[in-house]
């Protein structure tokens, strides 16, 4: 029987689990051919949703909990899913119930014939604004176009992945990890599959616009040095431009006798340069900043405690009833 691995990182979510845990075993009472683990990753909540995770093992063996020591963000919590799994395959959904489990089941067909990656992309999102839907689809293809790297636009971190891409996916050690863009970096045969996103079935979002600012910055420095380049050209046409506009004012001078310009057209040239020039250090300190996170070479997590499931044989060697 192949073993599949639910991996949900949640931060405060006291409200949605134990619906989302009624929907997991629903679905595992429909898959009755294949052994679930359910491994709840704790990403440094501070309500009590450590206590009802620990609750639900008390009745189900299959839970495992991976109490990280503190909030290291959604894309570490993935990572220490990845790296804590004992599945053939492993799942990542979202504790909020956004995404439907009962989706696994078709990712699931889609495994057997052959797919290492079976992603879900939501057509629909109920309470998304305008203005997001229109910021996320420029982004995604601004990033594809500077990019080799594939990218799959709307497609989040909801899918099945075979054994193969989780091993792959757990020798990507950076920091600024941006695991959209590493799904398609590592490759493997992908099936996409639609859905429509709910809305959050009880508490609150945890991205903040700064949040989702600072994962669309690691998406463009993680996959691209563009901007670097960019920067680049617009100082190598700015200069020519200088250099032709100093001709001009040279031979104006010399020849006709013309009076240089005067202070305005000096304040903007020294106001215009100086602008790129801070835009261009900007670029720089970002890649920059990467760089010197990476060299540091510090562990990604730490876990606070593993509480894994203990089967009924493990309860009655114990001397429990």
């Amino acid at each position: 029987m192949k073993k599949i691995t639910i991996i949900v990182p949640f931060l405060n979510e006291e409200e949605v689990l134990g619906q989302l845990y009624q929907r997991l075993e629903q679905l595992s009472q429909t898959c009755s051919s294949y052994q679930f683990e359910y491994l709840f990753v704790n990403d440094g909540s501070e309500d009590q949703s450590v206590s009802i995770i620990l609750a639900l093992q008390e009745k189900d063996s299959r839970i495992t909990l991976l109490d990280l020591s503190r909030n290291f963000g959604k894309e570490v919590a993935m990572l220490a899913g990845f790296d804590y799994a004992k599945g053939d395959a492993a799942v990542v959904i979202d504790a909020d119930l956004q995404q439907p489990p009962e989706l696994i089941q078709e990712m699931i067909l889609w495994w057997e014939q052959g797919y290492s990656d079976v992603y879900a992309v939501r057509k629909n999102r109920k309470g998304e604004t305008f203005l997001k839907k229109l910021l996320s689809s420029s982004y995604y293809k601004i990033l594809q176009k500077t990019t080799r790297t594939t990218i799959y636009p709307h497609a989040g971190d909801f899918r099945l992945l075979d054994r193969k891409a989780i091993n792959a996916l757990k020798e990507l050690r950076e920091h600024e990890r941006y695991t959209k863009g590493l799904y398609g970096w590592i490759g493997y045969r992908k099936k996409e599959l639609f859905y429509d996103a709910d809305e959050r079935a009880g508490g609150a979002t945890k991205w903040r616009l700064s949040s989702l600012a600072n994962l669309a910055m690691n998406g463009i420095t993680s996959y691209t040095t563009l901007p670097l380049r960019v920067s680049a050209m617009i100082g190598a046409v700015v200069s020519v431009v200088g250099f032709i506009y100093m001709m001009i004012v040279l031979v104006q001078t010399l020849l006709l006798g013309a009076s240089v310009s005067g202070y305005p057209s000096l304040m903007i040239g020294i106001l215009f340069l100086g602008g790129l020039q801070l835009i261009s250090l900007g670029i720089i300190g970002e890649y920059l900043g990467r760089v010197f996170n990476e060299t540091k070479k510090r562990p990604l997590y730490f876990v606070e405690e593993y509480y894994e499931g203990q089967t009924r044989d493990d309860k009655r060697s114990s001397g429990e009833s």
